[in-house]
């Protein structure tokens, strides 16, 4: 048996993360959104990127943008959305605002860990690695409770 983990959730240690952080962490006031995120991610098909702040001339976008600049598609609360998601190969961007950013990226910060450790990238022995979960489900935490990084920080 491989000692190396993987995301599967019969796996008590991974299932615990699944309820402690990972469900946590993207749980949305848009709960439907919610779902469609956290299985973008388990597939490693969703896209974050920034959003433009200045005003270009107008270019017909393919893509249907659902919400705006200035309210997050995943809390619905009114804040500044420097970055827009999309899902998979869906058509549509969602406006995400920061801290919804951060939740997002510390869990897909620790997909692609145990997704580098399944590949083999991953040169530590399984103490170094338990300790660096360890210290992504802290990053995740620390998102959940609404702290982001910030551009003066």
């Amino acid at each position: 048996p491989s000692l190396a983990p993987s995301l599967d959730r019969s796996s008590a240690f991974i299932s615990r993360i699944y309820r402690e952080d990972i469900g946590p962490c993207l749980s949305f006031t848009r709960s439907e959104l919610s779902q469609s995120i956290q299985s973008a991610v388990e597939n490693n098909s969703l896209t974050i990127e920034p959003v433009a702040m200045t005003t270009l001339p107008i270019v017909k976008a393919s893509a249907i943008e659902c919400g705006g600049p200035k309210k997050c598609a995943l809390s619905g609360l009114s804040r500044p959305c420097r970055h827009r998601i999309k899902l998979g190969d869906k058509e549509s961007y969602y406006y995400i605002s920061p801290s919804s950013r951060a939740r997002i990226t510390a869990v897909c910060n620790l997909f692609t860990y145990i997704r580098y450790i399944q590949q083999g990238l991953v040169r530590h022995d399984a103490e170094q690695m338990f300790w660096e979960v360890m210290r992504l489900r802290r990053e995740m935490s620390v998102a959940k409770l609404g702290y982001f990084p910030t551009d003066e920080s």
